[in-house]
């Protein structure tokens, strides 16, 4: 018997309570931190009005969803041996795992950021990766490079 590939959490999310959002209720739960989830929510929702002070033209949960988009690789590199030898074999990314690598790679360079409050770097970082731009996007970048570079070897992928 394999080992299923999905979990229930998709299933229990429960929209968090500003927004009614499941991507916001997972963005948090993936920020979180020794379980002290009301903190996170603090610095989420700070954030969040940071960026509605910042941005005029657009609601900040369009903001965030649209940063979330921007963030999410099409393509990916896996090793792959091949006869004794391993090779970096681009591939095309399921959605869930587009989501994941986006939320982990905006955290990781929200984490990243030292010297002011983490709501502040979040929103920082929230708004660089809303016009394209950040140390997420720099992620995103370097693994579409990445892919690129080794399509040679796209042939292996099947």
């Amino acid at each position: 018997m394999g080992r299923k590939k999905y979990t229930a959490s998709t299933k229990q999310l429960s929209p968090d309570p500003r927004y009614n959002s499941k991507l916001v209720s997972k963005f948090i739960n993936c920020f979180m931190l020794d379980g002290k989830k009301s903190v996170i929510q603090g610095v989420f929702y700070d954030a969040m009005d940071i960026i509605a002070k910042k941005v005029k033209d657009a609601e900040p949960l369009e903001v965030f969803e649209k940063c979330i988009d921007n963030v999410k690789p099409l393509i990916e590199v896996r090793s792959k041996r091949v006869g004794g030898t391993n090779y970096q074999v681009p591939m095309q990314v399921s959605a869930k795992r587009r989501l994941s690598l986006a939320i982990r790679w905006i955290r990781d360079a929200v984490r990243s950021g030292k010297g002011q409050p983490t709501s502040v770097r979040l929103a920082n970082e929230l708004l660089a990766a809303y016009k394209g731009e950040g140390s997420a996007m720099n992620t995103r970048e370097n693994v579409h490079r990445m892919a690129d570079a080794n399509k040679a070897f796209a042939h292996f992928a099947w």
